[in-house]
């Protein structure tokens, strides 16, 4: 992989936003796209943000040179990348390599915790956890079928479930049992594609299995450097779905990572040979997916570096919880974007949150043109319009 200007700062130097920017965007393959294998390329930019699955290929074709959809199932297809509940809980897509690491950091994340009620259920109740992964070992189930492995548990260990948990479980078709780090999604008719894989294969290698809990926490704080730094404590705790104190902890005990400060006076934490560019390092104009990564790796209020604050609520849905596609300019959000099909003809649709300079415009308008392009390849014509 190549690098865009490595430099190194003193010891506690001030970092600029832009600085950070900067760096950011270099680690993402937002300045100079990646030229590397696909799974290289997913570690890099970190865990790919995935309960809006049509994202993915957007999130690496935008960071990819000659990245192609088929490559990413077919990489799925492999058990290269696995997709499963892994950090903060929510739908992630990361290397089978990674996967041990970032299962066992869920699991003692609590992130992995069933039980909903405050009903007192019987220790026996893990026991489910682990017929269940022997259920799904290699084996993909269906919702309806994990339904009915679960019930005949319960009704064959009277009193593991208590019966108002079993309840409320039931009314959700026992996702909670389903929705941990033990479990990776899986298409049920067995061929990827555009849809959220909607069955359920045992991951891998669960948490237990792999690495211990301290090696594990190491290996995915470090993962969160690699691809999101220089960071805080606070950044990488939120990314994880962790407090920050130990957190904090396994920074401070990295004795290599190089130590800055933000524009607010907190400790910033990278890696020696990362890639932090001089701010004066030009940023192309870039589409970011619905849920990007870029937008979600850091402590919620302090996204600045990516995000402006006077365009956050117009980019995060709290509603319904939505964090919409958008596009970089000068490295920043500078507005959103959607396209639709309709009768053979493909529109990319740009709203800026401003004026844009006509050289900003022209470039975002011919990069819209290649993604329009990935996004619906059967069109018989395709437009770009700015509204």
């Amino acid at each position: 992989m190549s690098v865009v200007g490595v430099s190194f700062p003193s010891m506690g130097e001030r970092l600029s936003l832009v600085e950070q920017n900067r760096a950011l965007l270099a680690r993402q393959g937002l300045l100079e796209r990646w030229r590397a294998p696909l799974p290289e390329v997913v570690e890099a930019i970190g865990a790919l943000q995935a309960q809006q699955w049509g994202a993915l290929p957007v999130a690496l074709w935008s960071r990819m040179h000659d990245f192609e959809t088929e490559s990413l199932y077919s990489a799925f297809e492999r058990q290269e990348l696995v997709a499963g509940q892994f950090l903060r809980g929510t739908l992630h897509a990361v290397t089978a390599r990674e996967q041990p690491a970032y299962s066992m950091v869920v699991q003692d994340g609590g992130l992995n915790a069933w039980q909903r009620t405050k009903a007192e259920s019987s220790p026996r109740a893990e026991e489910l956890r682990e017929a269940l992964r022997k259920f799904t070992d290699g084996v993909t189930r269906t919702v309806e079928e994990t339904c009915v492995f679960i019930e005949d548990w319960v009704r064959a260990n009277p009193g593991a479930i208590a019966d108002e948990e079993a309840q409320f479980q039931r009314e959700r078709k026992w996702r909670p049992f389903r929705a941990t780090s033990d479990f990776m999604r899986w298409p049920a008719k067995g061929e990827w594609g555009s849809r959220t894989p909607e069955a359920f294969r045992a991951a891998p290698c669960p948490p237990g299995r792999g690495p211990g809990s301290a090696e594990a926490l190491e290996t995915v704080v470090r993962c969160h450097i690699r691809a999101f730094g220089p960071v805080t404590a606070e950044d990488t705790a939120y990314w994880m779905g962790w407090k920050v104190p130990p957190v904090r902890k396994v920074l401070e005990a990295q004795g290599d990572l190089l130590r800055f400060t933000d524009e607010a006076g907190r400790t910033l934490y990278d890696l020696p040979d990362a890639p932090r560019p001089d701010a004066e390092t030009g940023a192309p104009a870039r589409f970011l997916a619905p849920f990007d990564s870029v937008l979600l790796a850091y402590e919620a209020k302090r996204r600045q570096r990516v995000l402006p604050d006077e365009h956050r609520a117009a980019v995060y849905m709290k509603a319904n919880l939505r964090v919409l596609p958008t596009f970089l300019v000068d490295g920043l959000v500078a507005g959103l974007w959607g396209s639709e099909a309709k009768r053979g003809e493909a529109v990319l649709t740009l709203r800026p949150f401003g004026k844009i300079t006509k050289a900003a415009r022209r470039e975002l308008e011919e990069e819209g043109e290649r993604l329009v392009r990935v996004l619906h390849p059967r069109a018989k014509s395709r437009h770009i319009a700015v509204s």
